[in-house]
């Protein structure tokens, strides 16, 4: 179990920080924008459970992925070292699949692009599906120049299938989707 007994280091006071191996890292070098960009995406998710709290399969999904990005974000963390319960697998990259799959099949098929919004809590998955899609950015940026593990990057490209698929059922399983009309208003 992590144990935190202090929280200001002044570590970072000079514009490095420290890896979970202890290598320090200028803040704006590539693997400490993709742990940052994860950190963010996941506090919009865990906005988003703010608005799945009266839908507890949902929220429990949500959970799990919270937890799956603290993963992503170890993983990030301490690069090639971290035992195996701190590495992305592919049994969380096919869990995602199975429930964006499940969420999907029963909802309507679209014929159109969907345009974030509808409900709240269907504009808030969007929100969190955008910035999840900003951190796989991230780390697709540091893949170009140092290793990552390969499940990590599977995990974050259907992380935003899964919550674009969550937005459709909680926009009342599609039938408050807001259709992208081209050329219309």
């Amino acid at each position: 179990m992590v144990r935190i007994d202090r929280v200001t280091t002044r570590g970072g006071d000079t514009g490095q920080t420290s890896l979970g191996d202890g290598t320090r890292l200028g803040k704006d070098a590539p693997r400490i924008e993709a742990i940052g960009a994860v950190d963010e995406a996941n506090a919009a998710i865990g906005l988003l459970r703010l608005a799945t709290r009266e839908r507890p399969e949902l929220d429990a999904m949500l959970a799990r992925i919270q937890n799956d990005f603290f993963d992503v974000g170890a993983d990030l963390c301490v690069p090639g070292s971290g035992g195996p319960g701190l590495r992305v697998t592919a049994a969380q990259v096919a869990r995602l699949e199975a429930e964006s799959a499940a969420m999907n099949a029963d909802l309507p098929p679209l014929k159109s692009f969907v345009l974030p919004g509808g409900t709240p809590a269907a504009a808030a998955a969007h929100m969190a599906r955008t910035i999840a899609r900003r951190a796989e950015r991230a780390v697709v940026r540091l893949a170009a120049v140092e290793k990552v593990n390969p499940a990590l990057m599977r995990y974050l490209n259907r992380i935003s299938d899964h919550l674009f698929v969550l937005g459709r059922v909680l926009n009342s399983d599609g039938a408050n989707d807001v259709l992208w009309r081209p050329g219309g208003a």
